[in-house]
């Protein structure tokens, strides 16, 4: 029996032999057949991630571009705004200006290069002892003493002009840099035999300035700076034309204070010159101003007793206010 339970074992494991082989054979088959189906299926993925990859890469190309063109834009833009920027500030605040001969020396050297400031003149006028830049026009013209004309009517134009002008592209003006000496109705004196330039009288004293050795002018100075002008000299007076030497333009060589470009502040070049240009100590004197004011009303009330009771007002008046003045002057400069 148990041989003949191990024959049916053996006989049902043959069986369940033949029938586990056949179904594992079957079973590999079907493997064989899924295997392909896989590596069908792989293969179909596969070329289905190609595309997939170079659409991906395409994408990274494009954002790449699209980074840069952006970049470039943004530079584009930069740079484009810098050059308004420095166009407007040239034209409206502050603009550098080279020193292109020897008539300022020693305060201002040949090739010497300045700020000036456009604005400060909207905010308070011309003073004494002021280092100023001009236009020759409707006073001393270009170098050759031509006249310079006028600039376009049409705003636009002008306007393009000041641009070009700015950049340093055209510019049809002349511009002249001198010392402001004296202002609109000051008497400017000097005998020009080694005597002092005297404003209203008042003597200066030039030495902080003045080049080392030159006299204040060789050349006599008795002038009254009419309404609107400006009289202008230069540093080194032996070597400059100035005021001086343009008397007879029918304004005593003085400049219209509408032609002014600007005040000269500071010398960024060379780093040798590196400073500031104040305004020297003699214009500052109680006494130029005083004389300044009593001249004035000296005149004025000349004039009002001359229109008679309305008049009389106003020569009361105006001593008072000059008075005034005075005191509150007096003041500032106690505080100093």
């Amino acid at each position: 029996m148990p041989d003949e339970h191990m024959t049916d074992d053996k006989s049902d494991g043959g069986a369940y032999g033949a029938s586990s082989l056949g179904s594992a054979g079957a079973a590999s088959d079907r493997t064989a057949d899924t295997g392909t189906a896989g590596t069908e299926t792989a293969g179909t993925e596969t070329a289905g991630e190609q595309p997939e990859s170079g659409q991906a890469t395409a994408g990274k190309r494009r954002k790449h571009e699209k980074k840069k063109k952006s970049f470039a834009r943004e530079m584009l833009t930069i740079v484009a705004a810098a050059i308004v920027l420095t166009v407007l500030i040239k034209i409206f605040v502050i603009q550098v200006y080279e020193i292109p001969s020897s008539s300022m020396e020693n305060t201002l050297l040949e090739g010497d290069r300045v700020l000036v400031n456009k604005l400060v003149y909207h905010f308070r006028s011309v003073a004494r002892g002021d280092i100023i830049v001009f236009s020759g026009q409707g006073s001393w013209g270009d170098l050759e003493g031509n006249p310079i004309p006028p600039p376009p009517s049409n705003p636009l134009e002008r306007a393009w002009d000041d641009v070009l002008g700015a950049i340093g592209l055209r510019s049809d003006t002349t511009y002249y840099i001198k010392r402001v000496i004296g202002l609109p109705g000051d008497h400017i004196y000097c005998n020009g035999t080694g005597g002092p330039v005297e404003v209203n009288g008042v003597p200066l004293n030039e030495s902080s300035y003045v080049i080392p050795g030159a006299e204040p002018s060789s050349i006599p100075i008795n002038v009254t700076v009419p309404a609107g002008r400006l009289y202008v000299l230069g540093d080194n007076r032996p070597e400059s034309e100035d005021s001086r030497y343009h008397g007879s333009d029918g304004y005593y060589g003085t400049i219209p204070e509408n032609e002014v470009t600007g005040r000269a502040f500071f010398i960024i070049w060379p780093l040798s010159q590196f400073k500031d240009l104040p305004i020297p100590s003699t214009f500052n004197q109680a006494a130029l101003h005083t004389s300044a004011v009593s001249r004035v009303t000296t005149e004025v009330s000349a004039a009002a007793l001359d229109t008679g009771p309305a008049g009389w007002v106003g020569a009361v008046t105006l001593p008072l206010l000059a008075w005034r003045w005075k005191r509150h002057r007096a003041r500032r400069l106690g505080r100093r």
